[in-house]
């Protein structure tokens, strides 16, 4: 794909389509797209923090002439903060989620997550990774702005003549992911069913909604596919975020049938090439919320006790 070389800023796709790209992909560090058409125009996803947006959308503006005002409709493809805390910065475009992510939006403002930020190490090992991961961002200045319309299932929209596609995805990531399927442009925007070159988080599932997902993206015969996180990709990349997913499925299995915790079990998984992907470390998110999909019971681990699994998970892949 070198066609769009991995660098931080906006890429011209071709046809009205742009992609915002922040290396290194990591925590936090999201992509966004634009579609525009005409008079008319779509953003997807905004980004983790107002500044952060501000910037993304004045060199769309530059790009393409639409400036943050005028821009008509934002589609948020889950309620992770890092696609969705910029909406304030384009006060009268429509919001668009499904209603599994809107809800989720509700539960986890930014106000929160300023106070974790702020806390760090008084709330212990896991505050302090939290502390460290998103350091760069300020939650503090976000002007949240909810979706102003939801659903389920599939969306049709047109951006000027284009015809836009919103396909619910989720639970998967997240319990509401949608992607964006341009198919006259043959390019799909994939919030964070795809993370490429880093490691997957699943903090939903169930794992096969999510496989499912990556073989839909697959199956659109798509030439530009723009992740969540990572640099822009093909099939083959979608395909090996299926493989790991699969991976950690049926390695994580054995440890829930062996007996092994949750904490134990991500330790003793070996990651393989896996290992070189960024943010190894939420294997540990991963093994919680599969043992929570095979012991059916719903029940959801504190996040802060996910912090701080990771934050261990982290020290000891270092070592």
């Amino acid at each position: 794909m070198a066609r769009w070389e991995y660098t931080h800023g906006l890429k011209d796709i071709g046809n009205g389509l742009y992609a915002w790209l922040q290396p290194d992909g990591g925590w936090g560090w999201s992509n966004a797209g634009l579609i525009v058409d005409g008079d008319q125009s779509l953003l997807v996803d905004t980004l983790f923090d107002m500044h952060l947006t501000r910037d993304m959308l004045n060199a769309m503006a530059d790009a393409s002439g639409v400036s943050a005002d005028r821009i008509g409709t934002i589609v948020n493809t889950h309620a992770n903060g890092d696609h969705c805390h910029g909406n304030g910065c384009c006060p009268q475009a429509e919001i668009i989620a499904s209603e599994a992510s809107a809800k989720e939006m509700a539960e986890i403002p930014p106000d929160a997550l300023a106070m974790f930020k702020k806390m760090g190490g008084q709330l212990g090992p896991g505050g302090a990774y939290f502390a460290d991961i998103f350091s760069p961002f300020d939650f503090a200045a976000v002007e949240e702005r909810l979706p102003t319309q939801t659903f389920t299932g599939r969306m049709d929209l047109t951006v000027g003549d284009k015809a836009v596609e919103l396909h619910e995805v989720g639970p998967a990531h997240t319990g509401g992911d949608v992607i964006v399927h341009v198919p006259a442009d043959r390019t799909v925007f994939t919030g964070d069913i795809l993370f490429i070159d880093g490691t997957p988080l699943m903090w939903a599932g169930p794992v096969q909604n999510w496989i499912n997902a990556c073989e839909k993206i697959i199956a659109m015969e798509a030439d530009v596919i723009v992740p969540g996180h990572g640099p822009i990709t093909d099939k083959a990349g979608v395909q090996r975020v299926a493989d790991y997913l699969a991976y950690v499925d049926v390695e994580a299995r054995k440890r829930f049938d062996a007996g092994l915790s949750v904490r134990d079990a991500a330790h003793d998984i070996a990651l393989g090439d896996y290992a070189r992907w960024g943010d190894a470390e939420r294997i540990a998110v991963n093994v919680d919320s599969l043992y929570r999909e095979y012991r059916g019971d719903g029940q959801v681990t504190p996040v802060m006790e996910l912090f701080t699994l990771m934050a261990e998970m982290r020290d000891a892949q270092r070592k």
